[in-house]
């Protein structure tokens, strides 16, 4: 891509716009965003650190990813994108955890229930 003002400001306007789509796990998000970022260095824009965290953070859905976003925030006086990308994917991997712990817990009830020989049978 060669350095114009338009190509500059295609790549600008895509990385304001950036979002979390569909199942894309959250290290693949933020894997995209860095290519962003990365493309926007070969144009020589300069993004402070904070500005970059705000733009992860602004394109995380609000009903999966907003008391998490809140939480980090508040209290704060800074905060740095290796921080901050290292506290999403602990996140993922925490819910990812949490989800799989309860599908094991409800699949052992389920078999305990019906492998219990002193349970009676309802015809």
């Amino acid at each position: 891509m060669t350095k114009s003002v338009e190509n500059r400001l295609h790549l600008k306007s895509k990385l304001y716009r950036f979002q979390l789509k569909g199942e894309i796990s959250i290290s693949d998000h933020i894997n995209n965003y860095t290519k962003f970022l990365v493309d926007l260095i070969n144009f020589d824009v300069v993004i402070e650190d904070e500005d970059k965290v705000l733009i992860l953070l602004s394109s995380l859905p609000n009903d999966g990813y907003g008391t998490f976003v809140h939480t980090l925030i508040n209290g704060r006086t800074s905060l740095s994108y290796s921080e901050v990308t290292a506290t999403l994917i602990n996140y993922e991997l925490r819910k990812k955890d949490k989800e799989c712990s309860t599908s094991d817990t409800s699949a052992e009830v389920m078999t305990a229930r019906e492998s219990n020989p002193n349970r009676k049978r309802e015809n």
